[in-house]
């Protein structure tokens, strides 16, 4: 059983670290906009910074942002406590653990952006950013700006000018620009959808199967109470 735990504290070890260290290097390395085509231009690193969630999607307003911080410090807690006592359980099989701490350590990932990166960081805009500068950073605690970099504009065209409400505009696939920390929630869920989702019904009739259980108990228990009570008067 530690052997899992074990297994399951490395893969959130590496998947932070790895994340950290990139985006760290990207906002110590890049100015807002500033780019490195790695393979043609089907693979770019492409410095940019969001307020909201995965692969760029915005939340808006100043309140949005702190909402949204608070509820994935709670989710991430929820999902960290339910990966832990699963992982107690001999019967879970470790590639469904596995996908689990996945979307944990991603989604932890993009909480320390929005935390720290506003107090640690001056901003990026027309400049690369210092860590820890002396004018402080640019925003507030769980104000931060999560750090996205890796864009796959694979297939690009125009779509024709008779094709229905978006024709004669630029089609770009994969046009999201994203990170590591939003890959690992990802591949987690997938992973999960696609090979572990009989898993979450299995838990489910568990769950009931206990919940008669502690049922049957209990009526037994007071008819057991109600039969001495009978007898006693009886007598």
């Amino acid at each position: 059983m530690k052997n899992r735990h074990i297994k399951l504290l490395g893969i959130i070890f590496f998947i932070l670290l790895a994340d950290q260290v990139l985006k760290i290097w990207v906002k110590t390395s890049f100015s807002l906009g500033d780019e490195i085509v790695v393979f043609k231009n089907w693979f770019i690193l492409h410095f940019v910074e969001n307020n909201g969630m995965a692969f760029g999607f915005e939340f808006a307003g100043e309140y949005g942002k702190m909402i949204l911080s608070i509820f994935r410090i709670v989710a991430v807690i929820a999902i960290g406590w339910y990966l832990f006592k699963l992982a107690k359980n001999k019967a879970i099989p470790f590639g469904f653990l596995a996908s689990i701490a996945l979307i944990f350590s991603g989604a932890i990932g993009n909480i320390i952006d929005s935390l720290f990166y506003g107090m640690i960081f001056n901003h990026s805009y027309g400049q690369i950013a210092d860590i820890f500068p002396d004018g402080g950073g640019y925003s507030s605690f769980l104000h931060g700006r999560v750090v996205d970099m890796f864009y796959f504009p694979i297939l690009q065209f125009q779509i024709p000018e008779w094709f229905p409400v978006r024709g004669g505009t630029d089609f770009i696939f994969f046009r999201p620009v994203f990170n590591i920390a939003d890959s690992s929630i990802t591949v987690g869920i997938f992973s999960i959808l696609l090979f572990y989702r009989k898993q979450f019904n299995n838990e489910t009739e568990e769950e009931n199967e206990a919940e008669t259980e502690e049922l049957t108990d209990s009526e037994s228990a007071n008819r057991s109470e109600s039969d001495i009570d009978t007898s006693d008067g009886t007598n």
